[in-house]
């Protein structure tokens, strides 16, 4: 059964100028040009973003919440990412962006980078095992996650089973909230977490892993930040409430995860382009030696998300600047640990297959080739569809013709044109052809 997803990435049709640049940059091949404009395929977005950087006119916007949408609540948590701090220049105090918060109108922060530290340690545990299935995946990208069920359906048992540290933060953050003001009840309090990219909207409106998410709304990193500039601004000596040390922090970037868990045997790659061409490795069986990959779907890792102020490599370098300064670690594992782990699977989110029936799958299959075959194979997209492939799976699904390839269009034309010409001197010149 294919999953419906609601999704956080939306196109503007008044700004879309039918370019071909999200096109061919989508890694799920959700966006076909059609009457001039783009449309994106819901069942096939993953929510990564990538058209939203690359779209020149701003056609893709990411939907996320703002503040004032919470108003109504008792009592409004913060979980900033990791990126946040990135974002600001000169910055050599974490507090300064805890107390800022706080004067934003939040009544409790509480770091997700906190959460970090306690998801790197119990992975470290988690790797261990030796029941599971290797190398292990990160699951705390949702896009990637994402792409792995669309695409990759067998590396779903690789899948790291263990809530994303924005998880684990908002549920952590409504517990002490609730033991730290008993007259609180759950339904009074809000967490709202300040991301770098519209993939974690997604994740909230459809979690991964959990039935529910305790993250009750999504704000986007440049949507509070020129409001905390100005709060930060106006601090003298914040107050000390920062929780994390380097290791939290680190996960904004990419490799940052992975040198956590004090283990050589990994990789850690960026970019969506380049999470495809790993996860075809793994799927390959070429990464046998390996026992983590790290993988981001945005450049650089979630300094690179789409929703971030500040350029991702300048970002990356303040927080290593920042890491100077801080304890290698404050959080460590407590508790049931078993409340960590996944209580629902994620499983394969069968959009790409072309019929449910295998036996006319494979006809199917078989007439895309024969027509991919018909196609001069440039992948130039300009019949709206971002491959010859595609274009040829999109005849087969009754979504497009033959018609639709502007090369294979031309060369009918010229061969008319060329027999319409022949036929003219034929009929002027018929003293030639005697001859």
């Amino acid at each position: 059964m294919i999953e419906k997803i609601n999704h956080s990435v939306l196109l503007d049709v008044d700004k879309c100028k039918g370019c071909t640049y999200c096109l061919k940059r989508c890694p799920t091949e959700a966006i076909r040009i059609r009457n001039g404009h783009a449309v994106i395929h819901a069942e096939r977005c993953i929510d990564c973003g990538e058209c939203i950087r690359v779209c020149p006119y701003h056609a893709k916007q990411a939907q996320y919440d703002r503040l004032e949408d919470f108003k109504d609540y008792k009592w409004k948590i913060a979980l900033p990412a990791p990126a946040l701090y990135g974002q600001f220049d000169n910055l050599d105090d974490l507090d300064y962006v805890v107390t800022g918060l706080l004067k934003c109108g939040f009544d409790d922060v509480f770091e997700v980078a906190r959460a970090a530290e306690i998801v790197s340690e119990f992975t470290r545990q988690y790797l261990k095992r030796e029941d599971i299935p290797k190398p292990v995946i990160s699951s705390a990208c949702p896009s990637v996650v994402r792409l792995i069920s669309v695409r990759f359906p067998y590396l779903l048992d690789n899948v790291l089973p263990i809530l994303p540290p924005v998880e684990i933060a908002a549920r952590m953050a409504k517990e002490e909230a609730m033991k730290k003001h008993p007259e609180l009840k759950e339904e009074d309090i809000c967490a709202l977490f300040i991301s770098p990219c519209p993939a974690k909207v997604s994740y909230v409106r459809n979690p991964l892993g959990t039935e529910k998410s305790k993250i009750d709304g999504v704000l986007a990193i440049r949507d509070i930040y020129f409001k905390l500039v100005s709060a930060m601004n106006s601090i003298d000596v914040p107050d000390a409430n920062s929780e994390t040390g380097r290791i939290g922090v680190s996960w904004a970037g990419t490799g940052g995860e992975s040198s956590a868990l004090l283990n050589d045997k990994y990789l850690a790659a960026d970019g969506i382009e380049n999470v495809i061409k790993v996860l075809d490795e793994i799927e390959k069986e070429n990464f046998a030696g390996l026992e983590f990959i790290e993988l981001n779907s945005c450049n650089g890792g979630c300094v690179g998300g789409a929703l971030n102020v500040e350029n991702p490599y300048i970002a990356r370098a303040r927080l290593h600047i920042m890491r100077r300064y801080l304890p290698v670690a404050t959080a460590h594992v407590t508790g049931d640990t078993d409340a960590m782990m996944w209580d629902k699977e994620v499983e394969y989110n069968p959009v790409l297959k072309l019929d449910s029936d295998r036996t006319e799958a494979m006809h199917k299959m078989q007439r895309i080739q024969t027509i991919a075959k018909c196609f001069p194979q440039i992948d130039c997209g300009s019949c709206g569809a971002p491959t010859c492939a595609a274009l040829a799976e999109d005849i087969v699904r009754g979504e497009a013709s033959e018609e639709d390839c502007v090369i294979e269009m031309r060369r009918q034309i010229h061969a008319i044109y060329d027999h319409l010409g022949k036929m003219v001197h034929d009929t002027y010149n018929p003293t030639e052809d005697k001859k």
